[in-house]
C-alpha cells in the first residue's frame, strides 16, 4: 500500500469527511459539509485546501518543510508524500483545513479555483514569509 492510498483511507474514516470526485477531474478527492478538502492526484502529490487565512497563519510552520510547495495566491497547498511523517503532518493538516472551513468560511461571492494541480507544474517552494 502506497503511502498516499494509507492516507486517503485513514481520511475516509474520518466522521467529518466523505470521498468525493475531485472538482478538477483528477484521481480521487475527501471533502467535507463546507466543501473539498484533498485531492489525491498521484501516490505521492496531494492537494490540500487550507483557506487563503490559514496558509498566512501557518507560514512560519509551513516555511520549513520540504514536503509542502505552496502556489502564491492559492488556498491549496501540495504535500509530497515521501516518508510516513509526511502522512502524519498531512493528517494534522486535514485537520488545520476542516477547522478553517469552519471558522474562516470562503466568502459567499467568492468561488473555490480548482487546485494546485490545475495550475500546471509550475508551482514552486514559496518563501511565506510575506505571506
Amino acid at each position: 500500500m502506497t503511502l498516499a492510498s494509507r492516507a486517503f483511507a485513514q481520511l475516509a474514516t474520518w466522521p467529518d469527511l466523505r470521498q468525493a470526485v475531485p472538482s478538477c477531474g483528477l484521481g480521487r478527492a475527501v471533502r467535507s459539509a463546507q466543501g473539498e478538502i484533498a485531492h489525491f492526484h498521484s501516490e505521492r502529490d496531494v492537494d490540500l485546501r487550507l483557506t487563503d487565512r490559514a496558509v498566512r497563519r501557518f507560514a512560519k510552520d509551513l516555511r520549513g518543510s520540504d514536503a509542502i510547495r505552496v502556489v502564491p495566491g492559492s488556498q491549496w497547498v501540495t504535500l509530497r508524500l515521501d516518508a510516513a511523517s509526511d502522512v502524519d503532518l498531512l493528517l494534522t493538516l486535514v485537520s488545520v483545513a476542516l477547522q478553517a472551513q469552519q471558522l474562516w468560511p470562503d466568502p459567499a461571492d467568492r468561488a473555490v479555483v480548482g487546485c494546485n494541480d490545475q495550475r500546471g507544474a509550475g508551482f514552486v517552494k514559496a518563501d511565506l514569509g510575506g505571506l
